[in-house]
Parts: structure tokens; sequence; C-alpha cells
């Protein structure tokens, strides 16, 4: 059964920064990807970054984009979302997602998540 655990998230000040951590078990991850995407409230579920597991390739939302860095320690089993110079904007609870086995695409479907953890970006 795979388990996406979230950690790392918090309250911060605009231009702060936050290490957000996935640590995946269940099965083998050496051919997905792995995804972050938040929520705010009264808002839908927006992507905001993902790695291929195999290539290590990197994607990100255009919001995100020069400040949120995604990489994976494949060792650990764990995925890290790096956010600096945070703004209100990026204030949501950030889910941690992971796509079928041989999946192609990073923007494709995710069907396994993990619980979220709170940010929250203080002006």
């Amino acid at each position: 059964q795979v388990q996406l655990v979230e950690s790392g998230g918090g309250l911060v000040q605009a231009g702060g920064s936050l290490r957000l951590s996935c640590a995946a078990s269940g099965r083998n991850f050496n051919n997905v990807f792995m995804g972050w995407f938040r929520q705010a409230s009264g808002k839908e579920r927006e992507f905001v970054a993902s790695i291929s597991w195999r290539t290590f390739r990197s994607y990100y939302a255009d919001s995100v984009k020069g400040r949120f860095t995604i990489t994976s320690d494949n060792s650990e089993n764990t995925v890290y979302l790096q956010m600096n110079s945070l703004k209100p904007e990026d204030t949501g609870v950030y889910y941690c997602a992971a796509s079928a086995l041989g999946s192609v695409s990073p923007y494709g479907s995710y069907p396994y998540w993990g619980q979220g953890t709170q940010v929250t970006v203080s002006s």
C-alpha cells in the first residue's frame, strides 16, 4: 500500500523560506513522477512542481519558477520542495502525490496522495 507522508509546513513571513518533505513507501518508485500540489482556501487544487524519479527532470508551475525547487533522494524515497521568496499567495495546503508506474507525463493523473501540510505566508 502506497503511503506518502508530508512534513515541513508552517507559518513564515513573506520573503522567507520553507522546505517540505515527502516520505514515500509501499512500492518501487523508480519509474514514477512525484508531484507537489497546493490548495488555497476556496480554490481548486493546483499543480506546483513535479520530478521524474528516473531522470530527475523537474517541472514547475509558472507561478513558482525561480523560487521553488523540487528534488528527490532516491535512496531515502523522499521528495523535497524548497520554497524561497515566499509570498502570501503561496498560502495553502501542500500535498505530495505519486503517479502510476510508467507514467509518461508529469501532468497526468496522480492516484496516490499524502494528507497535506499547511503553509501560511504572512504579509
